[in-house]
């Protein structure tokens, strides 16, 4: 009945109160709600408890760097600093900085995240084996192509010391040797990293957000369970599905071939 649904909604939503309306309509249907988002938008806002005005649908205009036609032709890497205030007071009296490392996947946007305490070449040498690794194992996709930025824990190619600008990094070794090949964004262009740069926001929203770590162990286990939730949660570009599901239909849409 209406009045079950509107308790329902309103219950929610007290439960929920910093929760978005994506975020609120995905747990309201893991629950049994029926309704559309758009549905949903619109009783909230007949409730008056959600005031938020839609945005603008931004024009589309397709890029060549971000399209992928099947899982693991192109991960998009990147770093992202743990943010000062979600340290506890002694980690930020220590000086202590972490540092979350990305891998998503364009076709799928399955994620792999490693949270470090320092950001370098040896670290994303790393990283990249422990996700190549995690890819492979958890999910059978073998990596074609990974992405990244200018940065100088990726790529000398940005350096101002011209001996140093043709020297390989430890980290495009470390894909050399693992067969990978490897692809650099043109500088000072983050669209062309979008889905990882989208994902750090989502992380910012829903995993940082009011949260306080008090150690790299601490942030490395909570960080995990929060990958699991991202693989699993569904995505508007992906038709509602999560992830791990959209690459599961893909993988029954191949064998049935």
């Amino acid at each position: 009945t209406q009045n079950k649904e509107i308790k329902m909604i309103k219950d929610f939503k007290a439960n929920n109160k910093d929760t978005g309306l994506v975020v609120l309509w995905i747990k309201l249907k893991r629950a049994g709600y029926t309704r559309t988002i758009q549905g949903l938008y619109h009783v909230m806002q007949r409730l008056g408890i959600y005031k938020k005005t839609p945005s603008k649908k931004k024009k589309y205009e397709p890029v060549e760097w971000i399209t992928g036609t099947y899982p693991g032709e192109k991960v998009q890497v990147d770093v992202k600093y743990v943010p000062k205030i979600c340290m506890s007071s002694e980690l930020q009296e220590k000086g202590e900085r972490y540092y979350q490392y990305t891998g998503i996947d364009e076709y799928t946007r399955i994620r792999y995240t490693w949270f470090t305490n320092e950001h370098s070449t040896y670290m994303s040498s790393e990283f990249v084996k422990r996700m190549v690794k995690y890819f492979k194992e958890q999910y059978d996709i073998k990596i074609k192509t990974i992405q990244t930025d200018n940065g100088f824990e990726f790529t000398n190619r940005l350096s101002w010391q011209a001996f140093l600008k043709n020297k390989k990094t430890m980290f495009e070794k470390t894909l050399e040797e693992l067969g990978i090949e490897y692809k650099i964004i043109k500088p000072h262009t983050p669209k062309q990293n979008g889905r990882v740069e989208r994902s750090h926001r989502k992380d910012q929203e829903r995993f940082y957000y009011k949260k306080v770590f008090w150690s790299l162990e601490d942030l490395s286990n909570r960080g995990k369970t929060w990958r699991i939730e991202y693989n699993n949660f569904p995505m508007r570009p992906l038709g509602w599905l999560s992830p791990n599901e959209f690459l599961k239909k893909y993988k029954s849409q191949v064998e049935s071939i």
